[in-house]
């Protein structure tokens, strides 16, 4: 059984009570290795320090859906909607950072948007479609004979979750039309979305907040 904080401190006192009686080689034998336990315990893994290093060199920001993010690009161009939408930008695209134990909660945006997996992951995609009648996974990673591959495009108006199965995933989401806050909604603010989503799958709340 691996020990914890708690108890490699616990330990370490208990070594330095027992130095008269064990002699100084001994203790301090031990101790080193106890020390460099609680170190190694102590110190941020590999996986949180390169989160650290990607939210300051991209200036990433608290994401509103979860997680951390950043606009890269916005389009200068403009075009209009099929859809009577007012102009929207050409295209859009934002950094995207999910560590560990955050995701992005369920909301639909009213274009298509694709995700491109940079680095880390795998990183899981649900997806409910318009029809409300199913919940698909797409798990990005990289190429195999399974059919995995790093990008995926997510259609105009479906409902889409995300989250990582590894330590974190850093990735690009691009939306064409550009990406408009009054083109976003959350599942949460959807009486008929949320409850068909906890006929289908109850199991997926836990990512509606």
């Amino acid at each position: 059984m691996a020990l914890g904080q708690q108890q490699l401190e616990a330990g370490i006192a208990a070594l330095e009570a027992q130095r008269a009686a064990l002699g100084d080689a001994v203790v301090d034998a031990a101790l080193a290795g106890l020390r460099a336990r609680l170190a190694a315990l102590q110190a941020p893994s590999k996986a949180a320090k390169r989160v650290a290093e990607l939210i300051a060199a991209l200036r990433l920001q608290p994401h509103p859906e979860g997680g951390h993010f950043r606009e890269a690009f916005r389009s200068a161009g403009s075009v209009r909607p099929a859809d009577g939408r007012p102009a929207r930008s050409a295209l859009t695209t934002i950094d995207c950072l999910l560590a560990h134990g955050e995701h992005s909660a369920w909301h639909r945006v009213r274009s298509d948007e694709v995700w491109h997996l940079l680095e880390g992951g795998p990183l899981r995609l649900w997806l409910l479609p318009p029809a409300l009648d199913r919940v698909d996974a797409v798990t990005l990673g990289g190429v195999d004979d399974q059919g995995t591959a790093p990008r995926h495009t997510v259609p105009a108006h479906w409902w889409q979750a995300a989250e990582p199965l590894g330590d974190y995933a850093y990735a690009g989401a691009t939306v064409g039309p550009g990406f408009d806050f009054a083109d976003f909604d959350f599942l949460r603010s959807d009486a008929a979305g949320r409850a068909r989503l906890v006929a289908l799958r109850p199991d997926l709340q836990r990512l509606l907040c």
